[in-house]
């Protein structure tokens, strides 16, 4: 079931990069919990269709798995979707008909040539992609993909973001844009800035 409309502090959307040929920013947003990262990745699942590469990047505890999640519901891949950190890679069955996603941790690979190595059921060009932990080896993957990176806001916009928030209880939001690994001590006080660009 997909979750309701949540509402993000929108910063750009659909802009072409000047200084970069090729690359146009899909979207730019502060996320002020979990569910408005896996909001910002159901938005970009929707998009996505076979061959298709989405590169993660961002901090241990940035959000990388929870903007996946949404990422997954937005395609309609079976789950649950969790960090692949010990197995590498796992492969979610579409359960629409559509496209499977290969949900990759290269945070322990040297380079994605070991992709070959692992066992995966379905081919990189028939299936959604998305490799967290991918900047700078993921590429060699495909020449037009997506790239999602999460970054904790500055201090004083996480001040204006908490006053934003109107004094929601902190303890509800321990697991904010957290990655599910229990690395990080996420809260309302600790907002994200996601950019989601094309590169292509």
């Amino acid at each position: 079931m997909n979750s309701a409309p949540v509402q993000a502090d929108l910063v750009e959307s659909g802009v072409e990069s000047a200084t970069v040929p090729g690359t146009r920013l899909i979207e730019q947003l502060r996320s002020q919990s979990a569910e408005q990262t896996r909001e910002c990745g159901l938005r970009l699942g929707r998009r996505l269709g076979a061959g298709d590469l989405v590169i993660l990047s961002g901090e241990l505890g940035a959000g990388k798995t929870t903007f996946t999640q949404g990422l997954a519901e937005g395609l309609g891949v079976r789950g649950p979707i969790t960090s692949p950190t010990f197995v590498i890679a796992r492969v979610h069955p579409s359960l629409t008909g559509g496209a499977p996603l290969v949900h990759v941790d290269a945070y322990r690979l040297g380079s994605l040539a070991e992709l070959d190595d692992l066992d995966l059921d379905t081919a990189v060009e028939d299936s959604v992609t998305v490799v967290e932990w991918g900047e700078g080896k993921a590429e060699v993957l495909a020449q037009a993909h997506y790239t999602v990176h999460l970054a904790r806001a500055l201090a004083d916009d996480a001040a204006e973001g908490s006053a934003a928030a109107d004094g929601s209880d902190s303890d509800s939001d321990s697991d904010s844009a957290g990655d599910g690994d229990g690395g990080a001590d996420e809260s309302a006080l600790d907002p994200r800035v996601i950019t989601v660009t094309y590169i292509g």
